[in-house]
């Protein structure tokens, strides 16, 4: 298993640009050979290197390249934007044996920078439920690891939607009434798209992934005791 990633060839970031610009099947199809080698075929060998480390200190979230890797192709079935590739390509960590989808680890590539986050974005009424349940029992603790300074120095602090107003069934008293508004609870950042095609890169998510897996595991904790759930599916970013 590879132990680093050179970056990506700088063909990646010009084929990203190029399909922002043409963003149809009959500008990709002929170019698809040209993707697979710039763009997918690295991304896989990135996720083999994250696995090398993640063994080291989030095993739970090692992830089958093929499985992590989202396809280049949008759903757009029920979206007025009807162009059919995204312009941006990334790979998604979940935890593996969780009864219900929850918080995972996120990066994403394209011409206009490197995306990287953790956490729990838009999750299913019991995903909901279970976190700001452990939130109000736990909030000191979740306080305290948001309060580690290489999370406030990489990601400034927790971001995500929330209510106006604590939702039913929680006190709005609470000392924790903030985080448990919350609708998601997520870790983000950027980084320049030159990035992309140094070694620095791979630094640069492992360092991330690492500030961000207490979090992760936070947010996890109370699912792994939740009932099974019927046909979800994980909810990426």
């Amino acid at each position: 298993m590879a132990t680093s990633f050179p970056g990506f060839p700088p063909e990646t970031l010009k084929f990203f640009r190029n399909l922002k610009r043409n963003n149809k099947r009959e500008w990709f199809q002929p170019r698809k050979e040209l993707f697979e080698q710039t763009v997918k075929q690295p991304m896989h060998e990135l996720v083999m290197a994250l696995n090398a480390q993640l063994v080291k200190f989030a095993p739970e979230h090692v992830a089958d390249p093929k499985k992590a890797v989202f396809r280049i192709y949008r759903d757009t079935r029920f979206s007025a934007d009807k162009t059919p590739y995204k312009t941006h390509l990334g790979a998604w960590f979940p935890r593996r044996g969780l009864a219900i989808p929850g918080a995972g680890l996120y990066f994403g590539i394209s011409a206009s920078g490197i995306e990287i986050g953790g956490g729990i974005y838009h999750p299913p009424p019991e995903t909901l439920r279970a976190v700001r349940t452990h939130i109000a029992e736990n909030h000191a603790r979740l306080r305290t690891i948001l309060a580690q300074s290489k999370v406030k120095k990489l990601f400034g602090g927790l971001q995500g939607s929330e209510l106006t107003r604590v939702p039913k069934g929680f006190d709005a008293s609470h000392p924790a009434a903030d985080l448990i508004r919350k609708t998601d609870w997520l870790l983000d950042a950027s980084l320049d798209p030159a990035v992309a095609t140094s070694p620095q890169l791979y630094k640069d998510l492992v360092e991330h992934f690492r500030a961000m897996v207490p979090l992760v595991e936070f947010l996890n904790q109370p699912l792994a005791r939740a009932k099974p759930a019927r046909d979800l599916r994980e909810v990426h970013f």
